[in-house]
């Protein structure tokens, strides 16, 4: 039979996830001859042999990929055969035509410890039993460890861990599933684990005399109840008894985390269970293998101690991801396990920074010597169903999942653009800071980086760029920014566009072209909802509940929540009482004491804020959607002050959850005019309700129902004004579950089509994916 030969180039996934040993499985048993190996471009193979074979090659090789595996293109070009026998893995070199082809690589992200390396970790017969850094082709470290491409052991941090012969002889089996593994180590020539004590290195020690094993010695300080550093993939967490109200309370206090919840981490699912109701799509969520925390409802008899979300009946739930969390949480009840950092800052990732850093947090210290090239932060996701029943939108089946922080896991996996971008670096906002590094259809969302409002994550900022342009070389023609002229962000991309062209997009623009990038949309305008707490507007106020006719070139602002003065800016933030006050004022309502907002205002402040809304004196004009959800959170008695970014939207969302009333139960109702949808009429008919006796949970439903029938209501004018269909739901305020599935489902009822996350989040954390399509559309007409 006639032979011929063929060269396929592959783009993808597929570097540090099993594919070549695949490759060559696939080709023996075709009795194919060749080769296959890896560049920065992707795997390259060149195969020969019947016509029917490579037929049969080629579908099998999408058809059978590796689970970890992803291709994005595979390209074939006809070449004259050489008669060569058998197949072959070639080293990690270009070889085709004498050239690099352009780097097209896709870099996995971390994932969880695989079921076959488990079972391996508990069988005493094998020889990795116990071993906290077992991994393979189809599990562990990728992104975290990867200082350059291609995927190769000697370009990550594992390259001065020499394999043993028995590890070597695995890395080279291409039948072996540890074939080219490249953190691949055993006990004898791998990383090693140890723990070190803290300032209260005497108390501690003998605690632990008894225990030689690092692991069980945490363990034991774990059970004692001291707090304790553990080093992961990412970076280190701190980890304590999250049964135990003392050791936790001790963590806030060093921490100077007052409410903030903290996620925990439960030994397996069955342990989750026993702490949180989980349906079918949380368990699958939870047991993925991107093993991101979890917002799920508490248990009101959980073995928690309420400290770990205090006023809140959701707790952030993970599975242990790593063989040292295995080991760590083996047996035993759940672990607060939270970023090691101060306020936003970057995950702490190497072991000095630990030491001085950790120090003042720590009791003591699991450490390892397997280096963190880059930070990555754990990713948080809810589940909402977008079908089910309105009285209870937050605990259905389907599985639609809502990111709200884009992390390990996922980065750098990158997010298909619609359509084709040149190198364009957009640098975000300047809360839950992500950068966009996109080429051609490719959108590489990196890693949460933290809130750019200090040097030290400004640095990581800047490391995580340099890293991303070296990995995906990638050399950014554009530089996106937001308009804000103090975002530390913006001032960065000003200072460093050089000669390159500098793109600065409004806020909430951005929030839209987001979610519609995400969801591929490119048939034109749509009616977008961007509501949060703040973002700077075209006319300097700032902005926060816009409607926008708005497409990836530009946008028309349609309508907005009426201008209210916002007394003391951040202060207004930290304070919902002044917001309450402030929407009060603009209602034309007095300030009695029977209102919770007043009466939680000292008079002297009373004082200053009533001159300061009758002045204008520092106090902005706001639209802010995610101000007037504080407003009301305090007018029903919720929340005064809060500590942490929307808590008071937040808790006041757990009622409106659990509460069944409906829109035609009861709403409040926005009065509409022509560019402008003024809360005054809801402020005036929750005060009514708040003296009528009428309870939390009643008023926080009402209003979220009003806030959904708004945008019902504006849907439709809008679609009978402009024709168009599409309503996109996009900024921090659509974090709101509740909210989000209540709007979503009468929308779709009505007949619209509706863009909402399910890639990045809807909060600032994907607001660079929307900069990067907005500026590779405007550049042409800059």
């Amino acid at each position: 039979m006639t032979r011929i030969r063929q060269r396929l180039h592959v783009t993808g996934v597929v570097q540090g996830v099993g594919f070549r040993p695949f490759v060559y499985g696939l080709a023996q048993a075709h009795g194919l001859a060749g080769f296959v190996g890896n560049n920065s471009g992707g795997v390259f193979i060149e195969v020969e042999g019947p016509a029917p074979a490579l037929d049969a090659f080629q579908s099998d090789l999408l058809r059978r990929k590796p689970p970890l595996a992803h291709i994005e293109t595979v390209t074939v070009a006809a070449l004259t055969p050489r008669n060569e026998s058998g197949f072959r893995i070639v080293e990690s070199v270009a070889l085709l035509s004498g050239t690099e082809p352009a780097a097209n690589t896709l870099i996995s992200p971390d994932i969880c410890l695989c079921a076959d390396c488990r079972r391996e970790l508990f069988d005493p017969h094998d020889r990795r039993y116990r071993y906290p850094f077992i991994n393979c082709t189809n599990c562990g470290p990728r992104f975290t460890i990867i200082k350059d491409i291609p995927y190769d052991r000697p370009l990550t941090t594992m390259a001065g861990f020499e394999m043993c012969p028995a590890c070597r002889a695995e890395y080279h089996d291409p039948l072996n599933r540890r074939f080219h593994a490249q953190p691949n180590a055993c006990p004898e020539c791998g990383p090693r684990v140890w723990l070190e004590l803290g300032d209260r290195q005497a108390e501690i020690a003998a605690a632990i005399l008894d225990l030689q094993s690092p692991i069980e010695q945490a363990r034991k300080l774990l059970d004692l109840g001291h707090i304790v550093a553990v080093k992961g993939i990412g970076g280190f967490h701190l980890a304590c008894d999250a049964a135990s109200d003392k050791v936790v309370q001790l963590l806030r206090e060093r921490k100077g985390r007052v409410d903030k919840p903290f996620a925990i981490m439960a030994a397996d699912l069955e342990a989750a269970r026993a702490l949180a109701e989980i349906n079918e799509a949380e368990a699958q969520l939870l047991t993925s293998k991107e093993r991101p925390i979890v917002l799920l409802r508490r248990k009101p008899q959980a073995a928690l101690s309420a400290l770990i979300a205090p006023g809140n009946p959701y707790v952030g739930v993970m599975l242990p991801y790593t063989p040292l969390h295995e080991l760590l949480l083996e047996g035993r009840g759940p672990l607060v396990m939270t970023s090691a950092n101060y306020s936003d800052e970057p995950i702490v990732k190497d072991n000095a920074e630990a030491r001085e850093r950790l120090a003042p947090l720590a009791d003591a210290f699991l450490m390892h010597n397997r280096d963190i090239h880059v930070h990555c932060d754990d990713s948080v996701m809810r589940v909402l169903d977008l079908q089910s029943q309105i009285s209870s939108p937050s605990r259905g089946e389907s599985g639609d999942h809502l990111p709200l922080r884009r992390s390990r896991g996922y980065a750098p996996f990158p997010v298909k653009l619609p359509f084709p971008v040149p190198p364009t670096l957009a640098v975000g906002g300047e809360l839950k800071a992500t950068f966009c590094l996109a080429r051609d259809d490719d959108a590489f969302m990196s890693q949460h980086i933290g809130d750019l409002e200090n040097l030290e994550t400004l640095y990581a900022f800047e490391r995580a760029v340099g890293h991303f342009q070296a990995i995906f070389r990638c050399e950014p023609e554009i530089i996106v920014s937001d308009l804000h002229p103090r975002y530390l962000s913006a001032r960065w991309a000003h200072e460093h566009a050089g000669g390159r062209r500098h793109v600065r997009v409004q806020h909430h623009h951005a929030h839209l072209a987001s979610v519609m990038a995400e969801n591929g949309y490119v048939a034109g305008r749509v009616i977008g909802f961007s509501f949060d707490g703040t973002g700077y507007g075209t006319d300097g106020a700032i902005w926060g509940g816009e409607v926008l006719l708005a497409d990836y070139a530009g946008f028309d602002r349609a309508l907005h929540l009426a201008y209210v003065p916002l007394p003391g800016g951040d202060a207004a933030v930290k304070r919902p009482y002044r917001a309450a006050l402030a929407h009060l004022h603009a209602a034309g309502l007095s300030w009695d004491d029977d209102l919770p907002p007043v009466a939680a205002c000292p008079p002297a402040e009373r004082h200053v804020l009533a001159h300061q809304l009758r002045t204008g004196l520092n106090a902005a004009p706001t639209s802010s959607l995610g101000r007037l959800f504080d407003a009301v959170a305090a007018l029903c008695g919720v929340r005064q002050t809060v500590t942490y970014e929307a808590q008071a939207a937040i808790e006041m969302e757990a009622l409106a959850a659990d509460e069944k009333t409906d829109v035609a139960d009861g709403a409040y109702q926005f009065e509409i005019r022509a560019t402008a949808f003024d809360a005054a009429p809801v402020i005036r008919a929750i005060v009514a309700d708040w003296r009528a006796g009428v309870g939390a949970p009643v008023i926080a439903a009402r209003f979220h129902n009003a806030v959904s029938a708004l945008i019902l209501t504006l849907s439709r004018r809008l679609r009978e004004q402009h024709g168009l269909n599409t309503v996109a739901l996009s900024g921090g305020v659509f974090q709101n579950v509740t909210l989000l599935a209540r709007t979503a489902q009468r929308l779709r009822a009505d007949g619209f089509e509706v863009l909402v996350h399910r890639l990045v989040p809807p909060n600032d954390g994907g607001l660079a994916l929307g900069q990067a399509v907005i500026g590779a559309k405007r550049i042409p007409d800059e």
